[in-house]
């Protein structure tokens, strides 16, 4: 079958020479494509949309022929979720919870660890009633305890397949989308394990934690001088070893025992030598727990790039690990003490293994099975009567959607053969709904024609593409069995839309003759008693606006056609597209003026001929009419006319004031309190703000409205005193006010209405000091509103937030890093004393970034002088960033030592080598926050590299407790996402997954 654009114009090939009004029921099907051969299966590939005869490709492949019954149904056999015969039970993956997961299997498999769990007491009492178990209780675990030992029967006697572990990770408070630190989380529930057990009475229970994992080591230091031993003591759980640099786990065990020398500002105070000398320092192997959990350090601190990284290190160990020649036995040394370890059978290697648990070879296993006891396997019996219950509720669905699926399949084959339409009376169903009857996944629906109805309430001709013609008989057999409408038969064929469809195609053939026609029609004179007008911007693009129209009901019917096909379009977007489309002026819509009228200008508009208007109107007929007769808006003539009588008076009124007052308006021969003129003891004040909105209206008296008041009470405050000092006004807030001449100030006083008199008095001091000078406010100034306006100027530089503060690396406190930050290599002319001072100016400035904070404060007695500052400042406050510099935002709130992990982000430097310094003050205090200390807005803070390294310890034990101490790391129950851990520390989201 041809494509689907040339089956649309075969459709409507005969408008190009039949007339509208000669339109016959011929042309109507020929448009419907009501006569177009079917296509046949196995020669049409896929369903041709153009074509409603074509019922081929619409989903009937997958009813024809035989369907396989599980193909009805999408539930999987049930029995496959039971446990098979000699087999373990799994734990479900609740999203991240992998790690829990391991170590539940590794706990639940000590046998020892799970007899001893049975044989705590539970509080489950409460639960059980006479000899059994409530049925109408669901059980749910109290305690730690009761949730391993529940979580242990069921893996032991469950029926299920795999089981799910959430009670016991909610009752822990994990976050089931986080990875986190296994190695931690290891260690934190032992130790919870532990101190749970230790209030039992049962030794056996109490002590099984340390009986099984823990083992004992000591630190022994030797001094090089007088060979005194010194030991300590220390139990553990785990042995955390260093894998760098190593292929074998033998040799990580090697390092992790090997000796240290302690030497030169590391040397040991030696007791017996009461002085410090050179020694060794190692770890003593004492005793090994019968379970040795063996921690794989695969995560790093690269102190170079200031991340963490992974170790992908091949590790190689075998399944039997031989740790004699590593324990230090009490009797005499002998040879096997010393002999190399040996590697058992079965060795293995691995770049994603962080963990290793061995089992102690030589104890004696329980000699029996261990044995659930009875409470506990009365709660298993009863989860698998559950499960054994859900299983055949599953196995009845199946057999239902099985059973219907046969009926359907049935009904498709039968119906599918009726569905072609000859001679014999036809319908139309849209192709969505005919699929969506074919697929089995989705339940099938009324049927629904509305989206295809024209306007007249018949089939729309542009929507035969997405219809099929059906016959009568299979019709009736689907409204009778899913109902819906409405019916679409051979009279829902619209004839009105089809000739209104063929007047459309014939204006678009003819619309370039028509052009050019109007062209050559333009070009002749026309009289002004003859003609109509007609704006310039329509006949610039008329022939454009034709097509536009023309095409906008094939538009309509495009994005229809898309509705149908499930291509919705975004709600939003189609508003947005309509509300464009209503703000376009249409035809000769650009000279009607905001009262529907005629414009008054006749720029924008041209006479054309009668001749020339017939032809435009017959593309657009309803556009506005205006012929050479109608005179222009009286409305628009009226406010022309007050709008030039109200440009003429604000022209005199400039010209006047301008004259009145023109040292002012140019900013000539003004007076300056610093340098009080001699020829005045008096001088008035008004607000900077209202001289600049007078200079704008005065330049330009056309644009501007005329300024009527002065508005001096925006320099008072609420009980009408003066809110400056005369030494503020003449330095910091002299820019705030204008000095006025008496003079002047009688002039304004004529021109303007003046709400406040504001003036300053130049007297000689009285008989205690004669050749002082006094200067006398009027209104006086007022103490308490000036000491408020003060301090809230300091709290808002101590109270913001996401505030920019900048950061400048440097070193030795001159030469200035310039790989830190490429980025900011940026040229500059200033020199380091220059950007200091400028730095210490913009400190020093009272309206410094007064509206920082982002939070609304409630102003006690300046809210004028506030508001009158934000109108009037417009001074820019933009740092220069120079190189090694880095732009940060932060709170007043937020302490130092969140500062430091933010710059160790920017510049990858670990927060124990940062000194950080602001204005020659050393930021130390990790606990106080940035508004203590004196961290202000646009603050340039000092960054300099300690070259140092943390903390010292043994191994990296001490430098691994000191980092998570310093962050505060609370372990796995709460665990806070650190950016970067030192050598020992393990990631918390990039563990593989066991």
């Amino acid at each position: 079958m041809a494509p689907r654009l040339q089956l649309e114009k075969a459709a409507w090939r005969w408008a190009e020479t039949v007339r509208p009004e000669e339109v016959s029921q011929e042309h109507i099907e020929t448009a419907y494509r009501i006569w177009l051969e079917p296509c046949i299966r196995g020669v049409c590939r896929r369903n041709c949309k153009g074509n409603p005869n074509c019922l081929v490709g619409i989903g009937e492949h997958i009813w024809l022929g035989e369907i396989d019954e599980n193909s009805f149904h999408n539930i999987d056999d049930p029995n496959c979720e039971r446990r098979k015969k000699n087999s373990f039970v799994g734990l479900t993956n609740l999203g991240a919870t992998c790690y829990v997961n391991t170590f539940l299997q590794v706990w639940f498999l000590n046998l020892e660890l799970r007899q001893a769990l049975y044989l705590c007491p539970s509080t489950c009492t409460d639960y059980m009633m006479g000899d059994g178990i409530q049925e109408e209780k669901d059980y749910e675990p109290q305690t730690i305890c009761e949730h391993l030992q529940y979580l242990f029967a069921l893996l032991q006697n469950s029926n299920r397949r795999y089981i799910d572990p959430s009670g016991f990770v909610k009752a822990l408070g994990l976050d089931t989308g986080q990875q986190q630190d296994a190695q931690e989380f290891s260690k934190l529930f032992m130790s919870l394990l532990e101190d749970t057990l230790s209030k039992q009475k049962n030794p056996d229970v109490r002590n099984i934690v340390q009986q099984q994992f823990c083992g004992e080591y000591a630190y022994v230091t030797v001094c090089n001088q007088c060979g005194r031993e010194s030991k300590l003591l220390s139990k553990f759980y785990e042995l955390e070893l260093n894998i760098q640099g190593h292929k074998q786990l033998t040799d990580c065990i090697s390092e992790f025992l090997k000796e240290e020398k302690l030497e030169g500002d590391n040397r040991y105070f030696c007791e017996n030598c009461q002085s410090k000398q050179n020694a060794t320092r190692k770890i003593r192997l004492l005793s090994l727990p019968c379970t040795l959990n063996l921690q794989l350090m695969r995560f790093v601190f690269d102190r170079q790039t200031g991340h963490k990284k992974k170790l992908n290190t091949y590790i190689g160990f075998s399944e039997i690990l031989d740790m004699e020649p590593y324990v230090e036995h009490k009797a005499e040394p002998s040879k096997s003490q010393t002999r190399k370890p040996k590697c058992g059978k079965g060795t293995h290697c691995s770049r994603n293994a962080y963990m290793l648990v061995y089992r102690l070879q030589t104890q004696e296993r329980p000699s029996t099975a261990v044995q659930v006891p009875a409470f506990l396997q009365e709660l298993v019996d009863r989860d698998n009567s559950k499960f054994e219950e859900w299983c055949v509720e599953m196995a009845e669905m199946r057999k239902q959607s099985v059973d219907k699926g046969k009926a359907k399949h049935e009904e498709v084959k039968e119906l599918y053969q009726r569905l072609p339409a000859g001679a014999e009376p036809y319908e139309f169903v849209s192709l969505e709904w005919l699929q969506k009857w074919l697929d089995e996944s989705t339940p099938t629906k009324p049927i629904d024609n509305h989206a295809c109805l024209c306007s007249h309430d018949k089939l729309h001709p542009d929507k035969i593409s997405i219809m099929k013609r059906i016959s009568e008989y299979a019709a009736d057999i689907f409204y009778s069995r899913y109902g819906g409408g409405p019916r679409l038969t051979v009279k829902a064929l619209c004839k009105e839309c089809v000739v209104e469809r063929c007047r459309v195609l014939r204006l678009k053939n003819q619309l370039n003759e028509d052009y050019k026609t109007v062209n050559n029609l333009l070009k002749a004179t026309v009289k002004s008693s003859d003609g109509f007008w007609v704006g310039k911007s329509s006949l610039r693009s008329w022939r454009q606006l034709a097509l536009e129209q023309l095409d906008e009901q094939d538009g309509d019917a495009d994005q229809s056609n898309g509705k149908m096909n499930g291509n919705t379009l975004n709600k939003d977007e189609s508003k947005e597209e309509r509300k464009e489309d209503e703000e376009e002026l249409n035809f000769n819509e650009d000279i009607l003026c905001p009262h529907g009228e005629l414009c008054i200008s006749e720029n924008e508009r041209r006479l054309v001929s009668k001749e020339a208007w017939s032809k435009l109107q017959q593309y657009f007929p309803k556009a506005p009419e205006f012929p050479s007769s109608r005179e222009c808006c009286s409305q628009c003539k009226i406010l022309e006319r007050e709008g030039e009588e109200n440009e003429a008076l604000h022209k005199m009124i400039a010209n006047e004031q301008k004259t009145s007052l023109p040292n002012l308006f140019q900013d000539k021969n003004r007076p300056c309190l610093s340098n009080w003129p001699e020829e005045t003891d008096v001088l008035y004040i008004v607000s900077q703000f209202f001289v600049e909105e007078w200079r704008k209206f005065v330049r330009k008296p056309t644009r501007c409205s005329p300024v009527s008041s002065v508005g001096n009470s925006a320099l008072l405050c609420p009980h009408g005193g003066l809110m400056f000092t005369f030494a503020s006004m003449t330095k910091e807030d002299s820019k705030l006010i204008a000095l006025i001449w008496p003079s002047e100030w009688q002039m304004i006083q004529k021109l303007f209405v003046v709400d406040h008199v504001i003036k300053i008095t130049r007297t000689e001091g009285g008989d205690a000091s004669p050749s002082e000078t006094q200067y006398i406010s009027e209104p006086k100034l007022c103490p308490e509103c000036r000491e408020g306006l003060l301090c809230q100027q300091q709290r808002d530089l101590r109270e913001y937030t996401q505030a920019t503060i900048y950061v400048h690396k440097v070193v030795d406190n001159k030469k200035v890093m310039k790989d830190s930050a490429p980025e900011l290599n940026v040229s500059s002319s200033e020199t380091e004393e220059d950007k200091e001072e400028a730095k210490l100016d913009g400190e020093k400035d009272p309206d410094f970034n007064q509206s920082n904070g982002g939070t609304k404060r409630q102003k006690i007695s300046h809210q004028n002088y506030i508001a009158y500052q934000k109108q009037v400042i417009r001074r820019s406050m933009r740092h220069r960033k120079v190189r090694g510099e880095k732009a940060l935002l932060v709170s007043a709130n937020q302490t130092l030592k969140e500062l430091k992990i933010q710059i160790m982000h920017a510049f990858s430097v670990a927060p124990f080598d940062q000194n950080l310094s602001i204005d020659g003050k050393i930021l130390s205090d990790d606990c106080a926050t940035l508004g203590t200390l004196g961290v202000i807005p646009e603050s340039v803070i000092l960054l300099k590299v300690s070259s140092g390294s943390a903390p010292a310890g043994f191994r990296g034990f001490s430098r691994v407790d000191w980092v998570r101490r310093w962050l505060r790391f609370p372990g796995p129950w709460q665990v806070v996402a650190t950016s970067y851990c030192c050598e020992s520390a393990a990631s918390l989201d990039e563990l593989p997954e066991t």
